[in-house]
């Protein structure tokens, strides 16, 4: 399904309406586990076995299929978030050891976690096969120029690699590797409106798995260059589709439903529609950095935008912009409940009534 935005601008005088085709985010359900889990990369617990398995990877724009499969399943008890991944992979190599370095140098698994989906304040993690992590805050996402916080730490993280073959053997075909991670709620809940664990609710949450070309040297594996000695371009695998190479837009990020039954017993998830409201500001956001970009100046109407835009059901959207010396917000009445949500010129985006 593709999230469609219909934006009416005036232009000399006429109505021009242009169609924004995004795919929707996905979702998925977490559902809870009262067996203890043990974080060896193996996921050799029942409830495992219970879990919700993520549709696949798609490449981050959701146009083409991956050249290697990936999944993952969530859960979660009292004290920890768990995730479990698989990634095929016929070569399974790793050279960074460090913490805190740049990973995504290596091929990689990536969990990006926004508890509130209002774009600031957010979570990213990634390790490769030597199970290397980095795990870093951001205070906004990187189109806002805020600060990271890379000395920021996820405390009590475990996190195990399990390798289906040899690790850093050329001489050989594996057929992947698995990741395990458990995230303490207690981490985890720093940048919720709530301390509670969010059972019943969703958080914003997406997976990323980086892959590059290699090459081989002394029986050393390399990323690929090309015959102008560049790195060659890195796959960008998704969970849920992003429409763009940029994994810092949370507000493509996908729906994770903390479901209140035990694992095993079927739950069901559906995005509340008001979430197309998130989707239609995040809309008239850029199109007010476009603007911006163009004319040095903010728009000042949403007329100069679009008028009344309109979901994919045909159905209107109240809309109302104020500029302030800081810069501007737009407001939106949900046509569904009567909420009302506001998007800044920062992306910061929060319901207010």
């Amino acid at each position: 399904m593709f999230q469609i935005i219909v934006l009416c601008l005036a232009v000399t005088g006429t109505i021009s309406c242009v169609g924004q085709h995004r795919p929707n985010p996905r979702s998925i359900v977490v559902y809870k586990t009262n067996e203890p889990i043990t974080v060896d990369g193996l996921a050799n617990e029942a409830s495992w076995d219970k879990a919700e398995v993520s549709t696949d990877f798609i490449d981050i724009e959701g146009d083409k299929t991956p050249t290697y499969q990936t999944n993952v399943r969530m859960l979660w008890d009292e004290t920890y978030l768990y995730f479990f991944a698989e990634l095929e992979e016929p070569h399974v190599w790793a050279t960074l050891k460090q913490r805190d370095t740049v990973i995504f140098y290596n091929n990689d698994f990536e969990i990006f976690i926004d508890p509130d989906g209002d774009t600031h304040n957010y979570y990213e993690f990634e390790m490769n096969a030597l199970n290397t992590v980095w795990d870093l805050f951001l205070v906004k996402p990187y189109r806002e120029g805020a600060p990271i916080v890379d000395s920021w730490e996820i405390l009590g993280l475990k996190s195990v690699v399990h390798i289906n073959g040899t690790l850093n053997n050329p001489s050989d075909e594996d057929r992947g590797w698995s990741v395990e991670v458990a995230m303490p709620w207690e981490v985890l809940n720093e940048a919720s409106s709530s301390s509670a664990i969010p059972e019943g609710d969703y958080w914003r949450i997406n997976f990323s798995r980086v892959n590059w070309d290699f090459d081989l040297s002394d029986g050393k594996y390399f990323r690929k260059k090309d015959a102008n000695g560049k790195f060659l371009p890195e796959y960008n695998w998704v969970w849920s589709p992003q429409g763009v190479v940029n994994m810092h837009e949370p507000e493509h990020w996908g729906y994770a439903y903390f479901s209140p039954k035990v694992v095993g017993n079927k739950d069901s998830f559906k995005i509340p529609n008001d979430e197309q409201i998130r989707w239609l500001l995040y809309g008239l956001y850029r199109a007010q950095k476009k603007y911006f970009a163009k004319n040095g100046s903010w728009a000042t109407h949403i007329q100069e935008l679009g008028m009344e835009p309109v979901l994919k059901d045909g159905t209107k959207v109240n809309l109302d912009m104020e500029l302030h010396r800081m810069g501007w917000n737009i407001q939106a009445v949900s046509p569904f409940t009567g909420s009302v949500y506001v998007i800044a010129q920062d992306g910061k985006y929060q319901q207010i009534k």
